[in-house]
């Protein structure tokens, strides 16, 4: 059918705000990670300002995932049964707020304070952000967008481990500053977006909204029995509690990293900047989550066990590569009171010219290539098991199990650390201690592979219920 050009026109601004949603929605959901990946590299220099110890600091960082999961439930919730726009907004006002204001901290309580009020915002960008984008995308391509949707976040961590380690290094306050401040901006961008139809990406509803109809299904609290019921969504939440245990590990790569340059001779603030570049390089691999996404959706049109099978293969294969990178020594050919630009080009060189660098980088590429397939997948299955007013909150009860085992995993690692410093010296003691949390990847890719059985049932039961529904909801004025 040809549309005439007035019709064109607006077809083209549709298209185009819609365009802008996804981007907006992908773009933003990395700025939460990267409020999140500001302390860890700065944990030396906050605790000698605070006068408390780096496990102190690490426990505002575990206790700031928690809540930050915590309270996605909630706001996931209000988002399934209401203007997900408006809480959006709100959210990102709120932790730019408490980013803002962890600058102005001048002592540990009110670091913790602020640092509290802004994971409390950060629930709000995930949680919501999910349920917003998983009603923009096709089943066909859910595992691609939502393969852009994690790399954003995992984009967000490695510019946050950036932003803190370069910006933060003399002054650890002044990222907190600059974030803040593109939370406002990331605020504002909010309001233009378009007003997305719940339920608008599924196939089985395209004739109801072509003749003007809606989909009315709201949650309610009787649905969270038949949530939590529903197998896949049972060993989709609990894989997160035992991969994030490992994940949460990993937020301690710069200070691995720094601990190797230490012990070669650097000063802290040289050694921060060390362990802050290489671990931003090593985590690049993460990129490679597209194609994981994209082989989860190839998987899926020929078997509904696609994704999970998927996940579980990247989960198990991704250990020995891990494990290879804690233990592999740092080399790095610079002087010990090099200058920052100096080090930094040291740091690039060395991956070249080191056979011990070049060796941990592929490691790295390899790990987080394999292990970064889990995230699109998990997205995409929440997606394709889930009824579109349930997403939101299923979301948000994985990313608290999520949250649990991250805070569980970034709280413990550092206790470990700290016993294995009795007799083992800096920095094999986070090594040996890294190494260890690897092993709660198994249970991981055992439990994604009891949703590859699980999942073809569960996701036959939503495309039925949608379909009758479909029947039922005729033409209602939009």
């Amino acid at each position: 059918m040809l549309l005439d050009a007035p019709g064109r026109h607006t077809w083209k601004r549709r298209r185009f705000r819609r365009v802008y949603t996804v981007v907006v929605f992908v773009v933003l959901s990395s700025l939460d990670n990267v409020a999140i990946g500001l302390v860890p590299p700065l944990y030396s220099p906050i605790s000698d300002q605070l006068k408390v110890s780096e496990g102190a600091v690490s426990l505002v960082t575990a206790a700031s995932y928690l809540l930050a999961a915590a309270s996605a439930v909630g706001w996931a919730y209000a988002g399934d049964r209401s203007d997900r726009r408006r809480l959006l907004t709100v959210g990102t006002l709120l932790w730019a707020v408490g980013t803002g204001a962890t600058a102005l901290a001048d002592g540990y309580p009110i670091f913790l304070l602020m640092q509290l009020t802004a994971a409390v915002g950060l629930g709000a960008v995930g949680s919501v952000g999910f349920s917003v984008v998983s009603d923009l995308i096709s089943p066909r391509r859910r595992g691609l967008v939502m393969s852009l949707f994690g790399l954003s976040q995992g984009v967000g961590t490695l510019a946050g481990t950036l932003a803190g380690g370069l910006l933060g290094a003399h002054d650890w306050r002044r990222p907190f500053l600059m974030f803040a401040a593109v939370g406002v901006v990331a605020a504002v961008a909010y309001v233009p977006s378009e007003p997305v139809s719940r339920g608008g990406s599924e196939p089985v509803l395209d004739a109801v909204f072509a003749g003007g109809g809606r989909y009315e299904h709201r949650i309610a609290p009787a649905d969270l029995h038949s949530i939590v019921r529903r197998c896949s969504n049972v060993w989709l939440i609990l894989q997160g509690v035992t991969a994030q245990l490992t994940f949460g590990s990993l937020v301690w790569l710069p200070r691995l990293f720094q601990a190797k340059a230490e012990d070669q001779g650097f000063p802290q603030a040289s050694a921060i900047v060390v362990g802050t570049m290489f671990a931003t390089i090593f985590q690049l691999g993460g990129i490679l989550s597209i194609v994981g996404g994209l082989v989860g959706d190839r998987l899926q049109r020929r078997t509904a066990r696609g994704r999970a099978l998927v996940a579980a293969s990247g989960i198990l294969a991704g250990i020995p590569f891990y494990v290879t990178l804690f233990v592999l020594p740092l080399r790095i050919d610079a002087p010990s009171t090099a200058d920052t630009a100096t080090i930094t080009t040291a740091v690039f060189k060395s991956i070249v010219t080191e056979p011990a660098m070049a060796a941990s980088f592929l490691a790295a590429l390899l790990a987080l290539a394999l292990t970064s397939a889990n995230a699109p997948n998990w997205f995409a299955l929440i997606a394709d098991v889930n009824l579109p007013e349930h997403r939101g909150t299923v979301y948000s009860i994985g990313n608290l199990a999520n949250g649990l085992g991250r805070a569980a995993g970034n709280g413990l690692v550092g206790v470990t650390f700290t016993a294995l410093a009795r007799s083992l010296p800096a920095p094999w003691n986070f090594a040996v201690g890294l190494v260890a949390f690897q092993l709660f990847f198994v249970p991981t890719g055992i439990m994604y592979y009891a949703a590859s059985h699980s999942a073809p049932s569960d996701i036959a039961d939503v495309h039925s219920t949608l379909q009758a529904r479909a029947g039922g909801i005729g033409a209602e004025p939009a």
